[in-house]
């Protein structure tokens, strides 16, 4: 667990913080090269405002949800720690919905068809979400569930993994680390970088507009299903399913109705071949 790369006086350099620029640097990278071989149709100078759109929506939508998500346990009192996003504290979902506004404010604005923005932004996410989770392991958020064995991770006395277990009687509270809990941060960038690298190989194809955006959908959908069981960190259920799941049923049916559209032929035009 590092949490802090260093500081200097005032200025303290957050891990979390720290990946998650580095994963907006990677996505804007591969969706550079994308676009400059006809993905998606955008010159440098519109690619870098889309990128200042998305990260605008992205991390006010991700930080407003999990706000309202742990409002009663981290923000209720006290309301100024909403702004510490360094600290980390950003849902996922939330932050594609923000991420998906931006980029229909974008499109509208443009004048571009919105599906050949979303193509492009589905490469990226998974490898920016990859570094973003990376950080999530470094801050010890987002932990995984108590496990035996050598593929466990322990964290250090004052983790959050290590304040929950003290507060339900797991741990004393004496203890220097916590029990092991299963690394999900990682086997989530994993997931994430096996999506990645299919929808690369995919939208290297040039192939019609919505179904990179489909075919992500999908894939994530099941990836955050499947991993929501191994989260130990707190999370809100509802018929025996966390709210994440039931968000991941709804992205999947999402999913499932747009590869209805453009997978059967429905789809507009075809892109462009590669120059």
């Amino acid at each position: 667990m590092y949490p802090t790369f260093f500081q200097l006086g005032p200025l303290t350099l957050h891990a979390f913080g720290v990946m998650m620029a580095l994963g907006f640097v990677a996505a804007l990278a591969v969706m550079r090269r994308l676009s400059r071989h006809g993905f998606g149709g955008l010159d440098d100078d519109q690619l870098a405002r889309l990128i200042v759109w998305i990260m605008a929506g992205g991390i006010v939508g991700a930080r407003l949800a999990y706000v309202a998500e742990h409002w009663s346990g981290e923000f209720a009192a006290n309301p100024g720690a909403i702004i510490r996003i360094d600290q980390g504290g950003l849902m996922f979902y939330g932050g594609v919905l923000g991420a998906i506004l931006a980029i229909g404010g974008f499109a509208r604005r443009a004048g571009r068809p919105l599906f050949d923005l979303l193509d492009l932004c589905a490469v990226g996410l998974p490898l920016g979400h990859a570094f973003g989770r990376l950080g999530c392991f470094l801050n010890g958020c987002c932990f995984g569930r108590v496990c035996q064995g050598t593929l466990g991770v322990g964290y250090p006395a004052g983790s959050l993994a290590w304040r929950e277990q003290v507060a339900a009687g797991l741990l004393p509270a004496s203890a220097a680390s916590s029990l092991p809990v299963v690394p999900i941060q990682l086997v989530e960038l994993a997931a994430n970088l096996v999506i990645f690298g299919l929808l690369l190989r995919l939208a290297r194809r040039h192939p019609a507009r919505g179904r990179v955006t489909s075919a992500y959908l999908l894939l994530y959908a099941v990836v955050r299903f499947t991993t929501e069981t191994l989260r130990g960190d707190p999370r809100l259920t509802q018929g025996g399913l966390s709210i994440g799941q039931w968000v991941s049923i709804l992205v999947f049916a999402i999913g499932l109705g747009l590869g209805g559209m453009f997978w059967r032929g429905t789809a507009r035009q075809p892109r462009p071949p590669r120059a």
